[in-house]
């Protein structure tokens, strides 16, 4: 399968400069983007999240392009957001807020076919991005989770929208407010996922489906995603929104401190001492 061009950590490619997301075009029209982030489990950093947008923004553009599968390198899909990339972020000359926010508007416009191949750990951005994915299959190894509540903070990437339009409202409430793991079965029986497979199995499946459909014109696909859209914008912009407002207040709140200090002992928060 060609290269079809690199994501990197930086503006330009060099020596020394890891490869953030790769992508890769073959000839039936599919595009391939693998987040490259192994040794992090594939969390998102700022220029992960940079060089994913410009992977979906010119797939979107490129007419080569049909179809577009997301899948993450190593063992696993993604473990969320790197926390140690937390830093004071420059300011941007996209108009975007941060990187994650330039990302999220180009996902949520994504016009194309969108499928993923997740494995292994899928958190925070990891779990809720497959809810904007058209087609999801899972590897048995599979373990998803939206662990907001858990870090004193509310759902992200218009999950708060996405989850209970494709898993029902009781379930989405109960997945939220536990912060509970999904396993592959649970996966496909919410609808989270459409099809499970052993993880060998997993991108071979996901890539052939992926001709399947490139097969098809890509005007009329590129069409049919549009309408699917439609449906949804103004509940996943309301959602982005509102989950904007509610991170706003959270961040640094007793709770969120407490969860983040938790991590980074490496213990189990106690949330009941901040009751009293």
């Amino acid at each position: 399968m060609p290269v079809y061009e690199a994501g990197v950590e930086g503006s330009q490619k060099g020596a020394g400069m890891s490869e953030s997301v790769l992508r890769e075009l073959d000839e039936y029209g599919v595009l391939l983007v693998t987040f490259n982030r192994p040794a992090k489990k594939n969390a998102f950093n700022d220029a992960q999240w940079d060089a994913a947008s410009a992977a979906l923004r010119e797939a979107r553009e490129d007419q080569r392009v049909a179809v577009v599968v997301v899948t993450g390198a190593g063992g696993d899909f993604s473990a969320g957001v790197d926390l140690s990339s937390f830093v004071q972020a420059p300011q941007r000359s996209d108009g975007h807020q941060s990187a994650y926010h330039a990302f999220m508007a180009t996902l949520v416009e994504f016009d194309k076919p969108l499928l993923a191949a997740a494995k292994g750990v899928g958190v925070g951005i990891g779990a809720t991005l497959l809810l904007h994915c058209d087609v999801v299959y899972v590897g048995e190894s599979v373990r998803l989770r939206m662990p907001f509540v858990a870090l004193g903070l509310v759902p992200e990437a218009a999950s708060s929208y996405m989850l209970e339009a494709v898993v029902g409202a009781r379930q989405a409430a109960e997945l939220f407010f536990t912060a509970e793991w999904i396993d592959a079965r649970r996966a496909v029986d919410t609808g989270i996922a459409t099809r499970a497979y052993a993880d060998s199995e997993l991108l071979p499946a996901t890539l052939l489906k992926a001709r399947e459909i490139a097969q098809y014109p890509v005007g009329s696909l590129q069409a049919t995603k549009r309408t699917l859209l439609v449906a949804r914008r103004a509940g996943v912009r309301a959602a982005l929104a509102a989950e904007d407002e509610g991170m706003l207040r959270q961040v640094g709140t007793p709770e969120n401190i407490e969860a983040f200090q938790a991590f980074m002992e490496k213990r189990k928060p106690d949330f009941r001492m901040l009751r009293s």
